[in-house]
């Protein structure tokens, strides 16, 4: 849409004429923000502050009924690459950030690029600050290995890779990152190894460079070596991106076990297997694995369509796992072979809808949900452990209310004026 879609009263909203905003559906159309100022300068009573990482850009955060949208001042024709690349991204089913619009605004003034923010996402420093996260070190390098390899398997070469530039969400005590800017990326139908390598080296100068500046604000501990920490990222990296897309020759029928092996490593890690090539001749018969389209998300699609839930991979797996060992109950119990989708119904109507509804309103947006749940049966095991025998999941849900959700900051968006980060 361009100015000359607007009523005539949109102009009296701040509007500067020349000004164009394309708007996804869905959202509102942002008309009543302060477009004839720099961002620097609004003053809206939307604004809010969350938490945030460090950006060289000027980015403000506002509020529409509950809904966080992140705006972002980039250079003209920066604002609509980014938000074109957000959109062809999050439609091939990787974690970025959504592009929601972009406004092209006339000089002196630069463009902004409207996004949703991530809901129960934590800038790199606000976690390190929280020491929330066991092993926060490894749980953090892992997700920005897996999020640079899934974005390297689809031609994205992201230019600017750092931990500055992605969100981390909680996954089932896991971490998983989603990407942020991508202002300097540039997708092609496929990387060269070449390629992929420049894009690994910046990934781990800007890693080592914003972990050595955490060190010196006391965020890191102070033996630690911000460069090796960084290096210890592209050894990730490598054999991640080895485990997903070497081409394996393997004989069978001998070695069917390393072939059902090599599958299996695939499923762990959340992928697909894209292509099995069978090839039979004198040495026998021999299969291709070829992992080169995968998708991430595997758990966390089959849950989707069981239940209508749609959280994090590793929740997936767990809340998966739950409605299995449900179900062993219930055949137990009842006798009977239950179908998937109508055991998967009873799952959330008797166990995990009541758990939630059992959290106390005031505390519901500590964290997300399916997080929730997770750390309940964390709790119920410990507790269980030390009881000797089962407690239950109402018992579990009390002392964890009690001992653990109660002490948690949290970490929905919106936060206390000043302690959104830089």
């Amino acid at each position: 849409m361009d100015r000359n879609d607007y009523p005539a009263d949109g102009l009296k909203l701040g509007v500067p004429p020349g000004f164009e905003l394309t708007v996804r559906g869905g959202h509102p159309d942002f008309l009543d923000l302060e477009w004839r100022t720099a961002l620097s300068d609004w003053r809206s009573d939307r604004l809010v502050d969350v938490a945030r990482g460090v950006s060289r850009h000027v980015v403000r955060f506002i509020d529409y009924s509950g809904d966080v949208y992140a705006v972002k001042e980039l250079p003209h024709g920066l604002a609509q690459h980014e938000y074109d690349l957000l959109r062809e991204l999050d439609s091939r089913g990787l974690p970025v950030v959504e592009g929601v619009g972009v406004a092209c605004r006339p000089d002196p003034l630069d463009d902004v690029l409207i996004t949703r923010h991530l809901a129960f996402s934590l800038p790199y420093r606000y976690l390190f600050a929280g020491r929330s996260v066991v092993d926060l070190q490894n749980r953090i390098l892992d997700a920005l290995a897996v999020l640079l390899v899934r974005l390297h398997l689809e031609g994205f070469a992201w230019g600017d890779c750092s931990l500055s530039n992605a969100l981390f969400r909680r996954d089932a005590g896991a971490l998983s990152a989603y990407l942020v800017d991508a202002e300097t990326g540039v997708l092609r139908p496929r990387l060269s190894d070449g390629q992929r390598a420049h894009d690994l080296e910046l990934t781990v100068e800007n890693v080592g460079g914003e972990l050595l500046d955490l060190q010196a604000g006391r965020g890191l501990r102070p033996e630690a070596d911000p460069f090796e920490i960084a290096l210890d990222l592209r050894k990730r990296y490598e054999k991640l991106w080895t485990e997903l897309s070497h081409e394996e020759l393997i004989s069978l029928p001998h070695d069917r076990r390393r072939l059902d092996a090599r599958i299996q490593r695939l499923h762990d890690l959340g992928f697909d297997v894209a292509e099995l090539t069978v090839r039979s001749g004198a040495g026998g018969t021999r299969v291709r694995v070829i992992p080169k389209v995968v998708e991430l998300g595997h758990h966390r699609r089959r849950l989707q369509q069981l239940t209508g839930l749609d959280v994090g991979e590793n929740q997936a797996r767990r809340l998966l796992n739950d409605i299995d060992g449900f179900g062993h109950e219930l055949r137990q119990t009842e006798s009977r072979t239950i179908p998937e989708a109508f055991l998967a119904y009873r799952w959330l109507t008797e166990i995990y809808a009541p758990t939630i509804e059992a959290i106390p309103a005031e505390l519901r947006d500590r964290l997300d949900e399916a997080e929730v749940f997770h750390q309940v049966l964390e709790h119920r095991w410990f507790l269980s452990e030390d009881a000797g025998r089962d407690v239950g999941m109402a018992a579990a849900v009390v002392a964890y209310v009690k001992n653990v959700l109660r002490h948690t900051p949290e970490e929905l968006a919106v936060l206390p004026e000043g302690l959104g980060g830089g």
